[in-house]
């Protein structure tokens, strides 16, 4: 039987909110430039963020310490988006989804990351 350890739980969540914040900032990014004319709608790089985690992390443990990340996800240009007149490609629908399916995702991580920790917390005090 196959079981996850706690710090590869507590690392996927983190990572998985760390994501779902990229994907928050370059929306409200593209929001912010909806009416800025040769604006070009940037995305999160699916391909890099699954590159930067997957990559086995270094051998000392002073990284999980650290509060900058090792690995920044990185964005990209929406490809196949018609421009409208002033070349602009936001899509005002599709940036208030990609918003809240993000939200969506962080609210998921957040809610497992304090379940978690509640346990833990009710384990240090032996359920009192």
């Amino acid at each position: 039987m196959n079981s996850i350890s706690d710090s590869a739980l507590v690392a996927a969540l983190r990572r998985q909110m760390t994501i779902s914040v990229a994907k928050q900032v370059a929306s409200a990014g593209n929001l912010a430039n909806v009416d800025t004319p040769d604006y070009k709608a940037v995305e999160v790089s699916f391909e890099s963020a699954l590159d930067k985690h997957l990559t086995p992390p270094a051998a000392t443990h002073a990284s999980h310490f650290s509060t900058t990340s090792p690995g920044a996800v990185t964005t990209k240009e929406i490809q196949g988006v018609t421009p409208r007149r002033d070349g602009n490609t936001v899509q005002l629908d599709q940036e208030l989804l990609a918003m809240g399916r993000a939200g969506g995702d962080f609210s998921a991580a957040q809610t497992a990351l304090a379940a978690k920790f509640r346990l833990v917390r009710y384990a240090i005090n032996e359920g009192r």
